[in-house]
């Protein structure tokens, strides 16, 4: 029985301290050539993401992610994309967090992130997968178990869209920065675009609703055109 309530208390406090970190964390550092990086994390329940950008520019430096799990104070992610080194799609990487309320920093390093936000106050937290769009009238259904995927996480105020494919490790491409939910309007203000750095600085907003748990995104895209988008939490 004390075996059982020690296990039970175990799984209890890994689950605590996995539900702290999710939201949205940041760190500022200075290259070796001077150049202000802003580091961005964004953690979902399963799913991360980390993006390097140039702080004063916003021009696309690298980013990485995938899945993520905590044991205690042990972190196990299992890479789905990385732009500075694709070989490492599939594997799986741990190390040792130090984490406080506010601040979270990876053991024996120099790495220390403060938190933007707790999960709040945006309505669409959590990883989503494009599962749908509309062209030419039509609704258009998209496997969402394929490994070609278009995924979006998002805190309570940061947003990042990333398009990977985890069977050949080709990266498509990726942007973000913060957003709001206001009255059902989603607005998004991109703070750096691996595609298209004059992007950087726009405002971009768009209608959302949500219909049967699903995520539906209308409006026009970062170069005038229409788009209608469906989106579903991903579970897997």
């Amino acid at each position: 029985m004390k075996k059982l309530i020690y296990l039970i208390a175990t799984c209890l406090v890994a689950a605590a301290n996995a539900q702290s970190l999710v939201g949205a964390w940041e760190m500022v550092t200075t290259n070796e050539d001077g150049r202000e990086v802003k580091v961005v994390v964004i953690l979902s329940e399963k799913y991360q993401v980390a993006t390097w950008y140039d702080n004063k520019t916003g021009e696309f430096i690298a980013t990485n992610g995938g899945s993520w799990s905590l044991d205690g104070t042990t972190m196990t992610e299992i890479v789905e994309f990385d732009t500075r080194d694709s070989t490492r799609v599939g594997a799986t990487v741990t190390f040792e967090l130090e984490v406080s309320k506010n601040e979270m920093k990876i053991k024996d390093s120099e790495s220390v992130f403060n938190r933007i936000d707790s999960g709040e106050p945006g309505a669409l937290g959590g990883a989503w997968l494009m599962s749908g769009r509309i062209r030419n009238g039509e609704m258009q259904e998209r496997n969402t178990n394929r490994p070609r995927k278009t995924m979006k996480i998002l805190s309570g105020s940061r947003f990042q869209w990333i398009a990977y494919n985890t069977e050949t490790k080709r990266f498509m491409g990726t942007g973000g920065g913060s957003y709001t939910t206001v009255d059902g309007k989603y607005t998004e203000n991109i703070e750096f675009f691996s595609r298209d750095g004059s992007r950087v600085g726009a405002a971009l907003e768009f209608k959302y609703e949500m219909k049967d748990g699903k995520w539906h995104h209308s409006g026009n895209n970062s170069r005038g055109q229409p788009l209608y988008e469906v989106w579903s939490r991903r579970e897997r």
